[in-house]
C-alpha cells in the first residue's frame, strides 16, 4: 500500500509528529513545501516567464516564491514519491484545485484543535541556542528548567512562539485554509481527527483513517 495522504491543521496541531508516524508505518515520503523548495532551488523555471529563472533566486532574496513555482515543485516531488504524506500545501483554494489536477488523494486528514490549545502548545515551546533541540514546558520539559538535556545549552522562546504571534499565525492559517478544508469536505475526501488527545490517541485515529480510505 502506497497511500496518497494530505495532512491539514493549524500551527501546533501536530502535523509533524503524525507525518513522522505515517512515514514510519506506511513507508511513504514526507513531502513538505519547505523541503521540496530547498531540494529544487536550482530547478529551471524559465518557461514560466517570471522575474527569476530558479526558485533559489526568490529564496535568496527573501521573497515569496510565486504559487505557480510552488505548484510545479510540489508536482515534481509527488511524481517522484512512491506514496506520500503532503504537509504544508495546499495553503489556499487555488492550490487545492491545482493539486486535484496533478494527483489523486486517498484521504485528506484534518487535525482539529481548539485555538486555546494551539496557543498553549505554541507558546510552551523552547529551543536550545546551541544544538537546536526542542522542548515543551508542559509536554516534554527538559530535566533541568531552561537547560538542554542534550548539550547543556540555554533554552529560549522563539519570537514567533509568543502568544500574540501564535494567535496571529493561527488567524492567518484559518483565513486561508478554511476554504481548503471545505473543498475536501465537499469532495468527500476529508476525515476530521480530534487533535487534542495524546499523540498516541491521535495516531490511532490517523492510522485507522488511512487504512479505511487507502
Amino acid at each position: 500500500m502506497n497511500p496518497h495522504i494530505l495532512i491539514l491543521g493549524a500551527p501546533g496541531a501536530g502535523k509533524g509528529t503524525q507525518s513522522d508516524n505515517i512515514v514510519e508505518e506506511f513507508g511513504v515520503e514526507h513531502v513538505t513545501t519547505g523541503d521540496a523548495l530547498r531540494a529544487n532551488k536550482g530547478m529551471d523555471i524559465s518557461h514560466l516567464g517570471l522575474e527569476y529563472d530558479t526558485p533559489g533566486e526568490y529564496m535568496d532574496r527573501g521573497e515569496l516564491v510565486p504559487d505557480e513555482v510552488v505548484d510545479e515543485i510540489v508536482e515534481t516531488a509527488l511524481d517522484e514519491a512512491d506514496g506520500y504524506v503532503l504537509d504544508g500545501y495546499p495553503r489556499n483554494l487555488a492550490q487545492a484545485e491545482t493539486l486535484a489536477s496533478m494527483t489523486d488523494l486517498d484521504v485528506a486528514l484534518y487535525l482539529d484543535v481548539d485555538e486555546d490549545v494551539l496557543v498553549e502548545r505554541l507558546t510552551g515551546r523552547r529551543v536550545c541556542e546551541e544544538c537546536g533541540a526542542t522542548y515543551h514546558v508542559e509536554f516534554s520539559p527538559p530535566e533541568e528548567e531552561g537547560v538542554c538535556d542534550r548539550c547543556g545549552g540555554d533554552l529560549y522562546q522563539r519570537e514567533d512562539d509568543t502568544e500574540e504571534t501564535a494567535r496571529e499565525r493561527i488567524r492567518v492559517y484559518e483565513e486561508n485554509t478554511a476554504p481548503v478544508v471545505e473543498f475536501y469536505d465537499e469532495r468527500g475526501d476529508l476525515v476530521r481527527i480530534d487533535g487534542e488527545g495524546s499523540p498516541d490517541e491521535v495516531w490511532a485515529d490517523v492510522k485507522d483513517a488511512i487504512e479505511s480510505n487507502a
